[in-house]
């Protein structure tokens, strides 16, 4: 009933479009300060947009989970990193290209749920949002690391030994490790830095008995802040790493294979 309520509202205005990418992508989450950015509001109407090429066919002869699972293939992939770039966020971007919609989707986001909330539990410094099929986890590097460097702090290291167990605890996600800094410095150095600082997680979590097959790796200098580098705390927000959980391919397919897709 609410998917079909959804698709009456879908075919009558353009608001109801954007709520249902929304809804459906989010998965009733809030997604913090990006939300509140503009960019983050013009790249959810380009998903939405681009949903509209996938729904307008055939939409009375679907199912409701076929429904869900268009949906999710119009968000998938490239659109994803579409998205990821416009919004200015590529751990949003990251999450939006793996979901895959549905009934299947709302299994994966059950599991993600449940790590979340473990992450929380026991992993100290983290900031932990939930966002649609996956999760971001967000440190400091003011927490993981001294000025200008890229070796773990010892403390930080004892944080992300306890981030590996909850990877350990659940096998079928893949990791996206992005580090970021402020617009200090040169383009060229702080690139460099945020390479180099993201890279210097993995290698602890991967430590801590992490396959480096599960792990990949991006560094995005100054290109994506969520603070105002004008200010000294929006600087300190900006000077992070974020880590993405998504469902892998197996995830993938046992919540397909439970849904009946």
């Amino acid at each position: 009933m609410i998917l079909d309520s959804w698709f009456l509202i879908l075919s009558t205005n353009v608001t109801g479009l954007i709520l249902l990418a929304l809804s459906l992508l989010t998965g009733g989450y809030t997604l913090q300060d990006t939300m509140k950015t503009l960019k983050l509001k013009i790249a959810t109407f380009s998903i939405a947009l681009a949903m509209t090429g996938v729904l307008a066919t055939g939409c009375n002869s679907l199912t409701k989970t076929q429904k869900g699972a268009a949906i999710g293939v119009a968000g998938g992939g490239a659109l994803g990193a579409l998205v990821g770039k416009a919004a200015g966020n590529t751990a949003l971007g990251a999450i939006i290209g793996g979901a895959v919609g549905g009934t299947a989707g709302a299994l994966i986001g059950h599991k993600m749920d449940k790590q979340a909330a473990e992450i929380k539990q026991t992993v100290p410094g983290a900031t932990v949002t939930r966002a649609g099929e996956g999760i971001i986890v967000n440190f400091s590097s003011g927490i993981l690391f001294d000025t200008d460097k890229a070796d773990v702090k010892a403390d930080a290291q004892t944080n992300l030994a306890k981030f590996a167990q909850s990877l350990q605890n659940n096998p079928e996600t893949n990791i996206l490790v992005v580090g970021h800094t402020d617009n200090t410095g040169s383009d060229a150095h702080n690139m460099d830095l945020s390479i180099r600082r993201a890279e210097a997680v993995k290698a602890i979590i991967v430590g801590d008995k992490i396959a480096a097959s599960r792990m990949t790796v991006q560094g995005k200098g100054e290109t994506e802040p969520i603070g105002d580098n004008n200010t000294v705390d929006g600087r300190a927000q900006n000077r992070r790493v974020e880590i993405v959980i998504v469902a892998n391919d197996q995830m993938k397919t046992d919540a397909k294979s439970t849904a009946g897709n």
